[in-house]
This record gives structure tokens, sequence and C-alpha cells, in this order.
């Protein structure tokens, strides 16, 4: 039978751990929005595909919540020392934290699995040996699927429009599956799940969006090698086709349609200023922005702790008169008094009573030892035993018993 206290507390600890640093990311996020928002606008508002790459700024926010500033800067310490404790003391707040993670990923993957279960029973027709399904319903053509991405396209399309014009709809959502933006996108509805108390991360899904898909039509346009005119006088077409454009597909998976007339005259308005970009010059731009995100993941990595750390100090406190006094924490001289392994504390009986009375412990001792660090407040695993005084033998040697088993404490080193 499993020992529900030991998983209890488990569960506890991760509610703890992990909202303090998904927490601390959240803060991070706030800001990092709002940065990501000004240089969109006032910097690189013609830049498209610089605009978009901005966005990859996000990829670092899941990893910042180890950072040692938190606990080694003092105006940071300052700062975040009320929202750090109260992650680790409230666990009310850490259970309602983890439940909104939980409820946020119900609601948003939940239209992704109803969806892909749906274009399974879809019509499949093929076009220049290109499959895709086919729906009655009046939606605007889109990609769902990661590993093996299916692209659907109303029936309406398939009566209306040309094959050319079909083969620029269905180049469109395979630049999108080609450029990798299915998988952006789902990486940002994960991250609208673990920081789901940031609303703002929800209320500009919008513009995020709006990035790829004008990354998409510039690529589309040029290696289609029809004038912008054209390509815009084609999705203006669907617009019209479709009228209510795509209030039937969920907004995680749709990237052809536009809701609104002023997202449609932006879009549009890109187009019409299409210029002919170097394939080389991007692809070095997106190579560069890579290689900078992964030397700030080392950097963050680097000065971040240890997601575990073995603890080699020894701790010794006093009971006496229901208050517990720490007489040393981890001093040497009290590691070259006591030892320990798996089964037994080793001590040296007449150094450690000369200590002992040098410091008037009179009431019980306990000598605290082993464990691990997550982070500074996060102690897991120690051991700890009562010194009896008066010990006959040269070095006394005490059993223990383990506070926690040897699969429990491995699930606490991979947390």
């Amino acid at each position: 039978m499993p020992d529900w206290s030991q998983i209890g507390s488990l569960l506890d600890f991760c509610a703890a751990y992990y909202t303090t640093q998904l927490v601390r990311c959240t803060i991070f996020s706030f800001v990092l929005i709002g940065l990501v928002l000004l240089l969109r606008k006032i910097i690189f508002s013609e830049q498209t595909f610089l605009r978009g790459l901005l966005w990859s700024l996000f990829l670092l926010v899941p990893f910042l919540g180890r950072l040692k500033l938190f606990y080694e800067n003092e105006a940071v310490l300052k700062m975040t020392w009320r929202v750090t404790h109260a992650t680790m003391t409230c666990l009310w707040a850490d259970r309602i934290y983890m439940a909104g993670i939980f409820v946020a990923a119900i609601c948003i993957f939940e239209k992704r699995l109803c969806l892909r279960k749906s274009v399974a029973r879809m019509e499949k027709v093929s076009l220049d040996n290109i499959v895709f399904s086919v729906t009655d319903m009046n939606v605007t053509p889109f990609t769902v699927g990661l590993l093996k991405p299916k692209i659907v396209v109303p029936e309406i399309m398939l009566e209306c429009y040309s094959r050319d014009e079909l083969k620029s709809v269905i180049q469109h959502e395979r630049t999108h599956i080609r450029l990798g933006h299915l998988w952006f996108g789902l990486a940002w509805d994960i991250l609208r799940c673990l920081l789901w108390v940031n609303p703002f991360l929800t209320i500009f899904q919008k513009k995020f969006r709006a990035d790829l898909e004008d990354i998409c039509d510039r690529v589309c346009i040029q290696k289609s090698g029809r004038s912008a005119h054209e390509y815009g006088l084609i999705l203006l077409k669907t617009l019209k086709l479709l009228r209510s454009g795509t209030e039937g597909t969920p907004p995680a998976v749709n990237y052809a349609g536009e809701r609104g007339f002023e997202d449609m005259k932006r879009r549009m308005g890109k187009i019409a200023g299409f210029r002919p970009y170097r394939k080389r010059m991007c692809a070095g731009m997106a190579a560069a922005a890579a290689l900078v995100i992964a030397a700030m993941l080392l950097a963050v990595h680097t000065n971040s702790y240890a997601r575990c750390s073995e603890d080699e100090g020894i701790l010794v406190y006093e009971y006496a008169d229901g208050e517990g006094t720490v007489i040393s924490n981890n001093d040497s001289s009290i590691q070259q008094m006591i030892s320990f392994d798996d089964s037994y504390v080793y001590v040296d009986s007449e150094a450690f009573e000369d200590f002992c009375v040098k410091n008037n412990a009179d009431g019980d001792v306990f000598i605290v030892f082993g464990g691990f660090h997550k982070l500074p407040g996060f102690f897991c695993g120690g051991e700890s035993c009562l010194y009896e005084t008066g010990s006959d033998a040269g070095v006394a040697q005490i059993s223990y018993q383990r506070q926690i088993s040897d699969w429990m404490a491995v699930l606490y080193k991979i947390l």
C-alpha cells in the first residue's frame, strides 16, 4: 500500500515549489508583453519578420523562476520577498494556482481535441497529390494537428474557386505548417495555461497571430509568383464568399480568416505594401534569433539554482522548555566530530560533549543532516537523530529511521 501521507506531502510541496516559480514568471511576462508591444509598434512596425521574431522572447519566460537574483539581488529581493513568502507559506493559494492551470488547460485544449475529432470524420479530397479535408461549415480554411497536420477547406470554395485559386489557399496553409506556426500556437497556449493569472497573454494573442499571418502572407506572395494585387483579390473573395468568416473555428487553429473589418483592412494594407525580400537575409535573421534565444537560455541556466543540490551541512540544535535553539549550523568543527551513512550517525563523543558544554546545551540535543535543496527555503529529505550524553564509546553509533523512501526522494529530486 502506498504511503498516502508521503504522497500528500509531495503534492503540497509541488504546489508550493511550482507556484513560487510560476508567479515569478508571470511578473516577467507582464513586463515582457509590454516591451514587445512597444517595440512592434514603434521600432518594428514596418519590419514584418522582425516583428514576428519578437514573440520568441516568450520562450524564456517559463525558465525564469529559479533565477538567483530573487535571493541575491537586494533590490529584487525587496520587491518580491512578500510574494515569495506568500507562495511558500499559503498552501491554499498554491492549490488554487495549480487548479487554475488545470482549468485553463481543459478550456484551451478541449477545443483542439474536439476539432481534431471533427476533422477526422470529414471527407478527404486530393489536389495535385495534396490531400485535404472538406467541411460543409461556413468557415475559413484552417489547419489542425502538429505531427500530422490536416488542412481543412470549406466545401463552398471547391464549388466557387478555380483550380489556381484553390492551390493558393492550400499553399497558404502549407506555409503555416512549414514555418512552424502551429507549434508556435501550441507554445503560446501552454504559456497561457501556466501563467493564467496574466490576462494580457490572452488579450494580445490576436496580435501574436496577426504577426504570424503577415509573415505567412509575405512568404506566400513571393513563393507563388503572383502579384500582391492578385493575392489580395483571393483574400477578398474569401471574405465575401464566407461572410461571417471564422465564427465556427477555434482561434487556436485558425490562421486564414479575420474577425472584423479593421483586421482585414490592416492585413490588406500589409499585402498592398509588399516588397520582395531576400530569402538568405530572412534565413540569417531567423538563425541569429535562434542563437540569441539559445544564448539567453544558457545565461538563464547559468544564473539559476540547480534543480537539486545536495546539502552537506550538519545542524545541531537543542530542544528545552518547549523551544528549539540552533547551536551550530554547518560549522566546520562539527563536521569533524560527526559523520553519517545510510543507517547510522557516528559522533566523536568526547569532542561533541565538550562542544555541548561550552554552548550550555542542557536539553535534548538533536543532529540534523543530509537532504537536499530545490531552492532556498525548499529543503527535502533531511534526517535527524537524538544524541544521548554519557556514551562510553569513543565514537557513538546512533541509528536513525529515514524520513522518506528512496523512490520518494527520487521524485523530489526530478521535480
